[in-house]
């Protein structure tokens, strides 16, 4: 019975590997999202292209995006030779780089704003803060898409919450520590994000999942890994 569910079943592409810390919580979330919708001993049909994180994280902080941008291309392209039928890149930052993904290859991409914005227009919000990367909290690729193309407004820590939110994703996070003392630190930034009016917070950097979740906030969290991959067992099943 699950062997006849399973023809049908689109092949995802995963752009992994930054950090594989959240890329195995992908792949575990899709895996079980298809078993639960198709029950039995069905899995889901998955590609993972998966790069070395100490390469891509030196990039980012020397700000080479172009050379980014290559090799997201590049990984889109072998997925899409090994015949993928649509992209998941498990990571909101190389989301800076969904741009050259796009008018390279055919093959569509599915955002991780998109899914994350439909889910907080469902509860009815307007104003969500965000937690990331520096990257994708002061740059506008991920912002300005929540802003132009859903009405969203966000809103971002200060420099110092900023500074502090990133430091223990790039230093603990993607490392697999996971720190009391950082969960705090955490809960700390959302109360001052609810206090200046965010009525929700987006966990805007696919490792804070591992972090925080729904119980470190006063808030509704929206947790971008969670319904990035959700999106992928979705569209993988033709719904």
């Amino acid at each position: 019975m699950a062997e006849q569910t399973l023809i049908g079943q689109k092949l995802i592409g995963l752009i992994g590997g930054m950090s594989w810390e959240s890329s195995a919580q992908y792949y575990r979330l899709i895996n079980e999202g298809v078993r639960d919708r198709l029950g039995g001993t069905a899995s889901a049909r998955i590609l993972m292209w998966s790069f070395d994180f100490a390469e891509i994280e030196a990039l980012q902080h020397a700000g080479d995006w172009d050379a980014l941008a290559g090799q997201m291309v590049d990984a889109a392209k072998a997925l899409r030779k090994g015949g993928a039928d649509f992209l998941v890149l498990c990571t909101n930052t190389m989301h800076r780089c969904a741009w050259a993904v796009d008018a390279a290859v055919k093959t569509p991409l599915l955002h991780i704003a998109d899914p994350t914005a439909a889910a907080i227009q469902a509860a009815g919000l307007t104003r969500v803060g965000l937690l990331g990367t520096a990257f994708t909290m002061e740059q506008d690729f991920y912002r300005g898409r929540l802003e132009d193309k859903f009405g969203l407004e966000v809103l971002v820590p200060d420099a110092q919450d900023r500074k502090a939110v990133h430091d223990i994703i790039y230093r603990e996070l993607v490392t697999g520590q996971v720190l009391d003392a950082s969960r705090q630190v955490y809960r700390e930034v959302i109360e001052r994000l609810v206090a200046r009016g965010a009525q929700g917070i987006i966990l805007g950097c696919t490792e804070i999942m591992l972090l925080i979740g729904q119980e470190d906030s006063p808030v509704p969290v929206f947790d971008t890994t969670t319904l990035h991959a959700m999106a992928a067992v979705d569209r993988a099943l033709g719904r």
